[in-house]
């Protein structure tokens, strides 16, 4: 049984050491003035506890706002219109920026592309068809294909964060069992 116990502490170590890790280059209350698009921001930002605050209302907007934000074609501002969605929303910021760096200078011909093609896709199965479609619609299928993308993106994001959390549930009520049971075997004589 004790063994068990040193097992699963071990495992919840791990698990918190990998998380520090992937959360490490993302804006946090501590290190907020480092970043250039929020240092103007900083002390403000310092003092609004939902930012930062890794509860259910604050990732949910941030989750689904960030993803489609990410999908869309505003290259080189999402950073600023996701810290002003993240203020409005009152959104968890370190997650609008996390989902920022999916497009990136590597990433963005391919998603752009992707979603355009999506977006035409979608607007030929409504009706729409090939002398109909100019440089404006070519603009709308972008930000279309986008906006769905990033609600699909988000969704399977959702999915898997609450499975996550459900897992997580999981793994302290055995940890506390573990540790209760632990504790009775060394009280008896």
């Amino acid at each position: 049984m004790h063994e068990e116990l040193h097992r699963h502490r071990l495992s919840l170590l791990r698990r918190k050491r990998w998380l520090r890790r992937l959360l490490r280059p993302l804006p946090r209350r501590a290190n907020v003035r480092r970043y250039p698009v929020i240092k103007w921001f900083a002390e403000r930002a310092g003092r609004l506890p939902f930012l930062w605050s890794f509860k259910r209302s604050s990732v949910v907007p941030a989750l689904y706002f960030g993803s489609v934000l990410a999908f869309l074609p505003l290259y080189g501002v999402q950073f600023a219109l996701a810290f002003a969605a993240a203020l409005l929303l009152r959104a968890n910021v370190t997650i609008m920026f996390g989902l920022q760096l999916i497009t990136n200078p590597l990433t963005v011909g391919p998603i752009y592309y992707l979603t355009y093609k999506l977006g035409m896709w979608l607007m030929a199965t409504t009706g729409m068809t090939g002398a109909v479609i100019g440089v404006g619609t070519r603009v709308n299928a972008l930000f279309l294909g986008g906006t769905v993308a990033g609600l699909v993106t988000a969704l399977l994001i959702d999915i898997a964060w609450q499975l996550v959390a459900w897992e997580a549930r999981v793994f302290r009520a055995r940890f506390e069992r573990l540790k209760r049971a632990n504790e009775e075997r060394t009280r008896l004589p």
